[in-house]
C-alpha cells in the first residue's frame, strides 16, 4: 500500500508550521478529491474521505473498493477546520464516517453542500436540516472569511432537482487574493471554460481518473482533459486528484503530465499528505495589476 508523505502527527506538525507563513496560501492533498486549504490561519476542507467505509461496504461485491493509499489522518484530529465542503452525494465526497467525527470535534465547523442536496445530507448524517448550508450554481456565500462560488458540474450529466438546483457542484474558493477551483467530480460540458474564465483562477484541483463505463461508476475528466481545462481557463497551476485511492478506479498521471508539458501549463503532482504553498507565486489579480 502507498504510504502518504506525511501522516498523523507529522502531518499536523506541517499544518502548524505553515501557520507561521500566513501570508501564503497552503494546501495539502488528503487523497481522492480531498484537500485541506489554509489561508491566514483559517482552514477549508474540500470533499474529505478519511475512513474505510467504502472498502467495507463493497468488500463482498463485484465492485470491491480496494484501497491503494493509507489514510493521511483521523478526521477527529482536524478539529481546527472552519468549513467543510461536499461537492455531491457520493460517499467518497460525503462520508458520514469522516464528517460526523469532524462535526463533533468542534461546534464552529460549518458544512457547505449543494442546495439540492441539503435534505439528503441532513438525513445521511442524522443532523438538523439547518446544519448543512446550501449553495446554488451561479451564487456565492461568505463563510469564516472565505467566499465560495458555486460552479455546476456534470457527473456524468448536469443533474438538477425539481427546482432546477444542481446536484453536483464545484467551488471556486476565494482565500484573500487567491482563487482555488475544486471541480468535484465532473466531465466537461458546453461553456465550462467560458463560465470559469472570469474567475481568474490561480490554483485548480481536477480529477484525472477518466470515464470508463466498465467500472460501473460515474466518471470524470481524464488527464489530458484536465490539463486542457486548466489551460483553457488560464489557471496558474493545476494539481490532479481522484487517483491512487481505489484499485478499480484510478489512472496514471503520466498522460496528464505529458499534456501539461505540451500546452506549457504549469502543474504540480502531490503525494497524499504533501503540501503545496504559494511561495514564488502571485495571485492573478495582483499579477495583473503589477
Amino acid at each position: 500500500m502507498i504510504k502518504p508523505l506525511l501522516q498523523d502527527d507529522a502531518f499536523l506538525a506541517d499544518v502548524e508550521s505553515a501557520r507561521h507563513h500566513s501570508e501564503q496560501l497552503h494546501l495539502w492533498w488528503l487523497g481522492q478529491s480531498g484537500f485541506l486549504l489554509q489561508w491566514e490561519g483559517r482552514h477549508v476542507l474540500l470533499d474529505p474521505y478519511l475512513s474505510e467505509s467504502l472498502t467495507r461496504k463493497y468488500e463482498a461485491t463485484d465492485k470491491p473498493h480496494v484501497r491503494m493509499t493509507e489514510r493521511v489522518i483521523a478526521p477527529v484530529l482536524l478539529h481546527f477546520v472552519d468549513v467543510i465542503t461536499s461537492s455531491h452525494n457520493h460517499t467518497d465526497h460525503l462520508d458520514p464516517e469522516t464528517l460526523l467525527p469532524l462535526l463533533g470535534s468542534s461546534p464552529k465547523i460549518r458544512l457547505l453542500v449543494p442546495e439540492a442536496n441539503r435534505g439528503f445530507v441532513a438525513d445521511r448524517l442524522k443532523v438538523e436540516m439547518e446544519l448543512p448550508r446550501g449553495l446554488e450554481a451561479g451564487r456565492s456565500k461568505k463563510i469564516a472569511g472565505f467566499t465560495f462560488h458555486g460552479i455546476p458540474a456534470a457527473h456524468n450529466l448536469r443533474e438538477r432537482d425539481e427546482w432546477g438546483h444542481d446536484k453536483c457542484l464545484g467551488y471556486v474558493v476565494e482565500c484573500g487574493p487567491w482563487k482555488v477551483y475544486h471541480s468535484g467530480d465532473s466531465l466537461l460540458f458546453p461553456d465550462m471554460e467560458e463560465l470559469l474564465r472570469p474567475f481568474n483562477v490561480d490554483v485548480t484541483l481536477l480529477p484525472i481518473n477518466g470515464d470508463q463505463p466498465e467500472r460501473q461508476v460515474a466518471g470524470n475528466f481524464d488527464g489530458p482533459e484536465a490539463a486542457r481545462l486548466a489551460h483553457g481557463i488560464g489557471a496558474q497551476v493545476v494539481i490532479p486528484c481522484h487517483y491512487e485511492m481505489f484499485e478499480f478506479n484510478t489512472a496514471s498521471p503520466d498522460a496528464f503530465v505529458n499534456e501539461c508539458r505540451r500546452l506549457g501549463q504549469s502543474y504540480h503532482l502531490l503525494r497524499n499528505g504533501e503540501r503545496w504553498s504559494s511561495l514564488n507565486w502571485k495571485p492573478r489579480a495582483v499579477s495583473a495589476q503589477s
